[in-house]
């Protein structure tokens, strides 16, 4: 037989959880046609010895929707394994939604996720109004790694109700208008139905994002209709739980729905350190749910969800009374300022003043940091110093020693501003939980804030490599074939003849993200982090190669994944 790749002499981890084996791969028309030994010939061939051949891992939590129209080849996301995403999660969709209304969905996705208005108006040919035609048109892009989207139901109540989305609960007949979307676009291919109910989203203007109006009656029903067509997943952005009533209530609520419905039901979970145990109570509602018969799955990361902070990008202190003059300047003049006795001195007592004082702040955007938890990025992997401990070494300010340490690196100098997951051993035990997969990557979003689309490699080269927590097989089953197989993304996550070749190259031995960098490469100049890896031979998706040693192949072999309903690649 006659291959178009042959994957010589690897060892096989092939996403079921079993133990590794060494096996040649070989790749036919798309799909994996030979596991075993292959003496036949290829157009191409990998030389895997000594590096592992997995599926290409499965991100099930982004925010791709915008970027997939001005970034073929799915960055950073395809730097780090990544072959097939999920986007269009908390609610955020770019459809439903005509073009004379696209600034309602830009005003849901602007603050909440940090999406350029601009990059979106300069990248997106808008060609769409109802979910169906969007999918249509994501299907038409060339793209280099595979994306199935949810509707979101801020973009749904936007569609139905206009400016009415963001300040009233739904008529029935703007219910059954949504309800009647919701059908179509699950059946047209829709990956199933997202919504927020956290405070964490909201608009420029401080309100909430359109989905936090809808009252659980109006999520109840619309969750339903995928009930009713047994298609479709539903997500969810909690609610706030401050108190034991209104999380012995929401969970509740879940456990209900998921059990009434019948539809697969997932949502991130986190470890806050001001409430250490709210995490246990998501394990448990998952655990009976799937006991009672549900369906449900924990959204997990392997480490920090954390801001990426710096002069080049964002400070806490940039709206402070005398930095927001300095933080205009470019970088070399605020370096010049900064080594200025005078003008150090008030700034730092401009930031002093800013940090005791309350602030507005949402989703990822910068706060005044608690600098025990506010660490330097000066390698790819941690284990990290805080500023705080750095500066009880040096017997000084630890504000001060956060500016020393950027003027060190001439203002290039990242910080890491933990949001959540702050006890890494609580991280490892949420990883291991069998009902968790590590996904909750955001890629896509928060462009400038936090690049967590290296969780992959990093599970890899800190958990699985250095820490020895976890093994290969248990690490790669939780990026491939648990998120597959409840996202019925059918024929990937897992290595077997006759899937979709879908599949990663790389070496254990040095598998790890490299250090992240700011860009001006967005449309309309704006900026994003972003950050590629070390250790990756090769990222094949459907049959060809997209990467190798992650750099662009010029092939853009991606698809849309359709939902069972519709045909589907």
């Amino acid at each position: 037989m006659e291959y178009d790749i042959v994957i010589r002499g690897g060892t096989v981890v092939d996403g079921s959880g079993l133990p590794r084996y060494q096996a040649d791969v070989g790749i036919a028309d798309g799909r994996i046609a030979t596991i075993g030994k292959i003496t036949g010939g290829a157009n191409e061939t990998v030389d895997a010895e000594g590096h592992i051949v997995a599926p290409g891992f499965i991100d099930g939590h982004t925010h791709m929707d915008a970027q997939v129209f001005w970034d073929p080849i799915g960055t950073s996301s395809c730097w780090h394994g990544v072959t097939s995403v999920v986007m269009g999660n908390c609610g955020f969709s770019l459809a439903p939604c005509a073009e004379k209304d696209k600034l309602l969905v830009m005003r849901n996705l602007e603050r909440a996720e940090d999406i350029s208005p601009k990059a979106m108006e300069a990248g997106i040919k808008w060609s769409w109004a109802n979910f169906a035609q969007y999918l249509d048109a994501v299907d038409r892009l060339p793209k280099g790694i595979n994306y199935a989207g949810y509707v979101g139901h801020s973009a749904l109540r936007t569609y139905v109700m206009g400016e009415r989305a963001f300040d009233d609960a739904a008529t029935s007949d703007d219910l059954a208008t949504m309800k009647r979307e919701l059908r179509a676009a699950i059946k047209a291919g829709a990956a199933g139905f997202s919504t927020s109910r956290s405070s964490a989203h909201q608009t420029p203007d401080s309100r909430p994002v359109a989905s936090r109006l809808a009252n659980w009656d109006e999520v109840r029903e619309l969750v339903g209709v995928m009930g009713e067509l047994g298609a479709g997943v539903f997500e969810i952005a909690q609610e706030d739980v401050p108190t034991q009533d209104r999380l012995h209530d929401f969970v509740g609520r879940m456990k209900s729905l998921a059990l009434e419905t019948g539809v697969p039901t997932t949502f991130g979970v986190v470890y806050f350190r001001k409430m250490p145990h709210i995490w246990r109570a998501f394990y448990e509602l998952v655990d009976d749910t799937v006991a009672a018969g549900g369906k449900m799955l924990v959204q997990g990361t392997s480490r920090w969800i954390s801001t990426l902070l710096s002069f080049e990008s964002t400070l806490p202190f940039d709206k402070a009374p005398v930095w927001s003059d300095v933080r205009q300047l470019a970088l070399a003049e605020q370096e010049a300022a900064l080594r200025n006795p005078a003008m150090r001195a008030k700034l730092v007592q401009a930031a002093r003043e800013f940090m005791t004082r309350r602030h507005n702040i949402v989703g990822a955007e910068a706060r005044p940091p608690d600098f025990d938890y506010f660490f330097v990025l000066d390698k790819p992997l941690p284990p990290y110093r805080s500023v705080g401990q750095i500066a009880r070494e040096r017997g000084q300010d630890a504000l001060e020693v956060m500016l020393d340490l950027a003027l060190e690196q001439h203002l290039k100098q990242f910080f890491i501003q933990p949001l959540v997951n702050e006890d890494q051993d609580i991280v490892l035990a949420m990883m291991r939980h069998p009902r968790s997969v590590v996904t909750f990557s955001d890629s896509g979003a928060h462009v400038s804030q936090i690049m967590d689309s290296s969780i992959q490699t990093h599970l890899l080269g800190h958990w699985v490599r250095e820490r020895q927590a976890l093994t290969l097989e248990q690490a790669i089953r939780k990026l491939t074939f648990d998120l597959a197989s409840f996202w019925s993304l059918t024929g990937r996550g897992l290595l077997r003849e006759g899937n979709h070749a879908d599949v990663v190259v790389f070496d254990p031995a040095t598998v790890a993200p490299q250090m992240p960098t700011l860009e001006y490469d967005l449309p309309a100049g704006a900026r994003r982090l972003k950050q590629k890896a070390v250790g990756i031979k090769a990222t094949i998706v459907n049959g060809e190669v997209l990467l190798r040693n992650n750099e662009h192949s010029g092939a853009l072999p991606g698809k849309l994944l359709r939902g069972r309903l519709a045909a589907t690649a």
